[in-house]
């Protein structure tokens, strides 16, 4: 693909509402891997659990794309930057599973809901999109929710809740980095190069980790990879229709599967402080959402009015 290339491509049209039912089911998906990863933690160390759930989520992406694209879904003139951030992605999936395995999940999970928010300030570091008041009041706000649901003073929470913290954090640069790609790539070349990278980064190191699992837990595991798979190319994919600010704060939908899950599994009841955080989260985002909403409309109208 050539510089000239990209240049005459048409303008992008966001398409708001699939990107948030792509999202919504994305989470649902997510909540589900997430209780599956908790679930084997106890038996299975953090590298075992990422490369087998990363192998079947590629071989899932490849059965997917791969018969309507080819290897043409390959090209690119962006190595270094999918290479740049799918590492950035395994470092927060392995701080993640790290929380899972110190917290419980909704905890995590709620945590976790942050990124978005700081999806709203490494775009603004990288792709040059202004902060303004509103979206740093939401910024603000959404990390006091986070310190609410963290409680620093539970030690037996500190340590897990800053893995979850460190993973919201760059799991906020990798969407923003997915928005900057999806410019020039699509969803189907980000998923791929993805599911490639983390396929090869989490196995390399599989040998010294390995423990050989029961059949059982091998069909976890599997089937893990598989519900990965399918919900990592919806979130990619919504990524790529809508803006951040827009599909962001209903990522938050996963905290609703993540309490039942805890509930049912594990006996798990939200805390009063992990309500009032997530609520304080959730209602940053939401806050964000509508701010952008209606300055959307306006630039529309004043658009309409100018012509």
């Amino acid at each position: 693909m050539t510089t000239a290339h990209i240049d005459q491509r048409p303008a992008r049209i966001d398409r708001v509402p699939m990107g948030i039912m792509l999202m919504i089911g994305a989470t649902a998906l997510f909540a589900v891997s997430s209780a599956i990863s908790k679930w084997l933690l106890t038996s299975y160390s953090v590298v075992e659990i990422l490369s087998y759930r990363a192998n079947g989520s590629l071989v899932v992406a490849a059965a997917l794309i791969l018969p309507r694209t080819g290897l043409s879904v390959f090209r690119t003139e962006r190595v270094g930057q999918h290479l740049g951030r799918n590492g950035t992605q395994c470092l927060a999936q392995s701080s993640l599973m790290v929380a899972f395995s110190m917290m419980p999940l909704a905890g995590a999970i709620a945590i976790n809901f942050s990124s978005p928010l700081f999806a709203t300030l490494f775009a603004a570091l990288w792709l040059q999109e202004k902060v303004g008041w509103a979206r740093g009041l939401a910024l603000t706000t959404g990390f006091l929710g986070v310190l609410l649901v963290a409680s620093p003073g539970a030690d037996s929470f500190q340590l897990g809740a800053l893995f979850a913290l460190g993973n919201a954090v760059l799991f906020g640069s990798v969407t923003a980095a997915v928005r900057g790609l999806s410019k020039t790539e699509s969803a189907e070349t980000l998923t791929m190069y993805q599911m490639v990278i983390l396929a090869v980064a989490f196995t390399l190191p599989l040998p010294f980790f390995f423990t050989t699992p029961t059949w059982f837990d091998l069909l976890l595991l599997l089937g893990n990879g598989v519900i990965n798979g399918v919900g990592q190319y919806w979130w990619t994919r919504s990524l790529s229709l809508a803006p951040p600010a827009a599909v962001g704060p209903f990522f938050y939908t996963s905290l609703v599967w993540a309490m039942l899950l805890g509930f049912m599994i594990w006996g798990d009841i939200p805390t009063l402080g992990l309500l009032a955080g997530s609520a304080v989260v959730v209602g940053s985002g939401i806050f964000l959402l509508w701010h952008e909403s209606a300055k959307k409309a306006r630039v529309l109208e004043e658009s309409l009015n100018a012509e």
